[in-house]
């Protein structure tokens, strides 16, 4: 890595590496399909990784990410800023300019954040915020903080995705469902698989999302949630559950390229052939990967 901070940037030891080599999948995505959930590190000789990060990746920079689009079958990418960039979003905003209308962004802004700025996010292609609520990725931001951000965002028709644990869920609903904006939840509000798709706290989850129209779910990381790992079979009956149940408001995406993996790293072309599973039908499989997205973020 480069030296960035006035000192050596090393990528955290126990930290895996993206998949150098992805297979091919067997299951063609439909023309015009997104990866709804992606990123983009560094390089940090151009982009420092933030002083107050939590982790160091590896260098994944655009030219990757637009190479793995096109390798997969996928037209476009929504991409996701990374706590390890903090609320500099130079990099996402860096990607979406060179991918043109082939990339939406979802940035980490706070509170001092300008309308002026807003307004050039929005015309690079950001369409969201993102807040974390993973204690060990993240510091919480303070309730009230975030209402204010999400009442600026607003004014410009985008949506606040979250990231929180599953037991984490009670506590913060009433905060999300109060917000002005779609909420766009991360990995299905990570549940805890070896528990069943009956458990209370999975159908927390999901009468949530029919009680409230404005929540979203991203179907996606079976490599995060697994207890068995690949194929992730211990996680498809929630995915195909929140796919099959909310069909008109789900998203996939790679997760590339996989920050904060410490058993192994997945094979992105397994990933996607993960899709027919958890979307069995035709119309399922284009709602979930071309319409949903497409609606949510290339609707301007």
């Amino acid at each position: 890595m480069t030296a960035t901070d006035d000192k050596p940037q090393v990528m955290d030891a126990n930290w895996l590496v993206f998949h150098p080599n992805p297979s091919r999948p067997v299951f063609t995505p439909p023309p015009g399909a997104v990866d709804a959930h992606c990123h983009v590190f560094g390089p940090a000789a151009e982009f420092p990784y933030a002083p107050e990060r939590k982790y160091t990746p590896c260098d994944a920079g655009k030219a990757k990410l637009f190479e793995l689009r096109d390798h997969l079958g996928f037209s476009r990418n929504v991409i996701v800023q990374a706590t390890c960039h903090g609320k500099d979003n130079r990099a996402l905003v860096d990607a979406l300019r060179a991918a043109g209308d082939l990339a939406r962004g979802v940035a980490t802004v706070g509170e001092d954040i300008s309308e002026a700025d807003l307004a050039q996010m929005h015309d690079a292609g950001v369409r969201g915020v993102r807040f974390n609520f993973l204690r060990r990725l993240a510091d919480f931001t303070p309730h009230d903080v975030l209402r204010r951000i999400a009442d600026k965002v607003a004014a410009f028709g985008w949506h606040v995705v979250v990231y929180f644990e599953a037991p984490d869920l009670e506590e913060l609903q009433p905060l999300f469902s109060s917000l002005p904006t779609k909420i766009i939840v991360d990995h299905m509000g990570r549940p805890d698989v070896a528990l069943g798709v009956d458990h209370p706290q999975f159908q927390r989850f999901v009468r949530w999302m029919a009680d409230d129209e404005k929540i979203w779910s991203k179907v996606s990381c079976p490599e995060r949630l697994s207890q068995t790992g690949p194929p992730y079979a211990d996680v498809e009956p929630y995915s195909r559950k929140i796919v099959e149940t909310f069909s008109d408001r789900v998203l996939w995406g790679t997760d590339w390229p996989h920050p904060n993996l410490k058993t192994h790293m997945p094979d992105d072309g397994h990933l996607v052939d993960v899709i027919p599973r958890i979307a069995p039908t035709a119309a399922l499989q284009m709602a979930l990967l071309v319409d949903n997205p497409m609606r949510l973020y290339w609707a301007d």
